[in-house]
């Protein structure tokens, strides 16, 4: 992890110097990995070139919106990454299965949605798409740890308890998902993610592999004196500030 993650630096680098505008769409299975993969990519990066979206429910005003509408106003400018933890696959899988949106309306979707990849991509930007699959026994066992463990409670939604009991319905709806929208200009790529921690280190080095480019020559950095100007006449002490206690 620690190589693949200075190799993102690198990436950063060159995303920056040559003003690539990046996006990565992860989509999958509820508990399959998604945040830990995007956690690792974002780790040891900047926040300002890799940045994360995550989308809430659409409001009432954006219900009445073009659908990918909401989307397109998170696309990356010049030198940025922008990481989707899911995307406008919303439609080809939660709204279809739980019923918020029509057939008509999915319908619409999967025949737009290779037409509408097709202008990003033609504008120049590069598209990565991710399915992160996880089997029946290891989703039922990370929703268990969930469960059971308070740090991780809050993770479990009541959709994602939904969308247990609709395991078969959410699969039907991935192959219908993967039927449309497998183009040769925005493939999917399927991470097997039932290793969590392989699945983390396949899907960074297949995204390296996806982009293209160079080390850049680092800049010599070095640490500058403190200047004296403005000194105080004796050492400054806030020794009789609120201070926190030091408890450990």
């Amino acid at each position: 992890m620690e190589r693949l993650q200075t190799e993102l630096v690198h990436l950063q680098y060159w995303v920056v110097e040559q003003g690539l505008r990046i996006v990565v769409v992860f989509e999958g299975r509820d508990a399959a990995g998604k945040g830990g993969v995007i956690k690792r990519i974002t780790e040891r990066v900047s926040p300002r070139i890799f940045r994360t979206v995550a989308l809430p429910a659409p409001s009432e005003r954006e219900k009445t919106q073009l659908y990918f509408q909401r989307y397109i106003a998170h696309m990356p400018a010049a030198g940025e990454v922008v990481l989707f933890d899911r995307s406008w696959y919303n439609r080809a899988g939660v709204e279809k299965v739980m019923g918020f949106c029509t057939k008509q309306q999915h319908a619409d979707f999967l025949r737009i949605c290779p037409n509408f990849e097709r202008w990003i991509t033609d504008q120049g930007i590069v598209l990565v798409k991710y399915w992160l699959d996880v089997n029946n026994e290891e989703q039922e066992k990370r929703f268990l740890k969930r469960v059971n463990d308070p740090k991780r409670r809050w993770k479990l939604s009541p959709m994602d308890l939904e969308s247990r009991g609709r395991w078969y319905e959410y699969s039907k709806a991935r192959d219908e998902m993967l039927e449309a929208t497998d183009t040769e200009w925005a493939p999917w790529n399927l991470v097997d993610s039932n290793d969590k921690k392989r699945a983390r280190l396949n899907c960074i080095s297949h995204l390296l592999e996806q982009i293209p480019y160079q080390k850049m020559k680092a800049d010599l950095i070095k640490l500058p004196k403190r200047s004296k100007k403005g000194a105080y006449d004796t050492e400054a002490s806030v020794a009789d500030r609120n201070w926190i206690p030091a408890k450990y």
